[in-house]
């Protein structure tokens, strides 16, 4: 049963972070040194002995995918087509244009922007399928312009990708899709196998294994974020329906036993009944034992003392998604500082967002909203700052340049700006 308690019962680091996993690091890195050494060798292996079964060739034909759009159906395509066109019309409106600026003095000083040559990106499978990750995430790197879009995902016990997300890479543009998962797909697009070409950025969630491995790999490879379980926080003030309450924590709960589901209100009463509804709503779910177990370890329905002491734990939390159940929720939507997205109203369930608004799914965890982004068009191109001097340009900076290198102990510096102007 899910957990209530007091706000001044609440710690923060013991009730609502991750720690680290030692052991967790450990095997991650072996995986990750295997792969670097040995390539598909080692992606059969540990293919085998993660996923029960042995792959011999691990790129995904397109007959494969044609057989897979052919059998799905016809409904869920156009869904899918019709949840890329939403998606797709919000994120093409974050493309930047190169930034020029002509100064007067013929300077000319700028930003251009560049998409990323190679991206790969993550699409868990295993105990659940996520079509909706491949939307979210190659959309945003088609509209930036990538050439090469590889998708790796965990094959099922017949050595398939579901068809459903080979369906949905299809209709989002990706380039290749390969049959591996978990830390071993990291390792195989970060360094590259025989038959798996290296990346220049690998975004996409996936669980402790995969994020752990991210994690490592950064220092070579660019990543989006090191996601953590999946996170819901309703703040809900009196007169809200426990009912809507009770089924969106539950819709993260589902997820995964680490997924974590949180409560906010000043109202005890309204605490008591999400508490019965979770658990005459909780058979009904076809993940119940998993629900069940992330809402007793993970849940939490706090009393908090006024409107304002919500926000402000909320903000400190930093949730993954926060619904906004007041009466007002559009303007308290000032008063929200951290956050990955925001769902204002008792109807905008956080399923609109992970499915079908056009708003992207592929968001901050575990604190990391304080500081950090949703996945954008932005994480698929690359900033390059550019500048250019005629000589009368740099004859009028040249007396302060030099004398800012010399300040630093620069001499030469100094000499290359003296040397063109002198």
């Amino acid at each position: 049963m899910i957990k209530i308690k007091k706000i001044q019962e609440i710690n923060l680091e013991q009730n609502l972070y991750q720690v680290q996993d030692d052991k967790l690091s450990k095997d991650v890195a072996a995986i990750l040194a295997a792969v670097k050494e040995n390539g598909d060798k080692a992606l059969r292996e540990y293919t085998a002995k993660f996923d029960g079964v042995i792959i011999d060739d691990f790129t995904v034909a397109e007959s494969e995918i044609e057989e897979a759009i052919n059998a799905m159906d016809k409904e869920f395509i156009a869904v899918l087509e019709q949840a890329r066109a939403n998606i797709y019309k919000f994120h093409e409106r974050q493309k930047r244009d190169d930034l020029i600026v002509f100064e007067e003095d013929g300077k000319i000083l700028g930003q251009k922007y560049t998409p990323i040559e190679r991206v790969g990106l993550y699409v868990p499978g295993g105990t659940a399928v996520y079509p909706s990750t491949v939307l979210m995430t190659a959309i945003p790197a088609k509209i930036a312009g990538c050439a090469n879009i590889a998708i790796v995902s965990p094959p099922d016990r017949d050595g398939k990708i579901s068809p459903a997300i080979l369906a949905a890479a299809k209709i989002a543009g990706a380039d290749k899709i390969y049959k591996v998962g978990g830390a071993q797909a990291v390792a195989a697009l970060a360094f590259g196998t025989e038959s798996i070409e290296n990346v220049y950025k690998i975004v996409g969630p996936g669980n402790r294994y995969v994020a752990e491995a991210k994690r490592q790999v950064s220092s070579i490879v660019g990543i989006d974020m090191i996601a953590g379980p999946s996170e819901i926080l309703i703040i809900a003030e009196p007169g809200a329906n426990p009912d809507f309450i009770a089924i969106d924590l539950l819709s993260q709960a589902e997820h995964d036993t680490y997924a974590r589901s949180i409560l906010l209100t000043t109202d005890p009463e309204l605490a008591k009944k999400v508490q019965e509804r979770i658990e005459i709503m909780l058979p009904q779910l076809s993940r119940e034992e998993i629900a069940r177990k992330s809402i007793d370890e993970q849940g939490l329905i706090v009393i908090c003392d006024h409107k304002q002491q919500m926000f402000d734990l909320s903000n400190e939390i930093a949730p993954e998604h926060l619904e906004l159940m007041t009466a007002n929720p559009i303007s308290d939507l000032t008063l929200v500082k951290n956050a990955g997205s925001v769902f204002l109203g008792e109807y905008t369930p956080e399923p609109t967002g992970d499915y079908f608004s056009g708003t992207n799914h592929t968001l901050p965890t575990s604190g990391t909203a304080k500081f950090s982004n949703p996945l954008t068009v932005d994480d698929f191109v690359k900033k390059t700052e550019f500048s250019f001097y005629t000589r009368e340009a740099l004859a009028k900076d040249a007396k302060a340049i030099m004398y800012f290198a010399e300040k630093e102990g620069l001499t030469a510096h100094a000499l290359s700006v003296k040397e063109r102007v002198k």
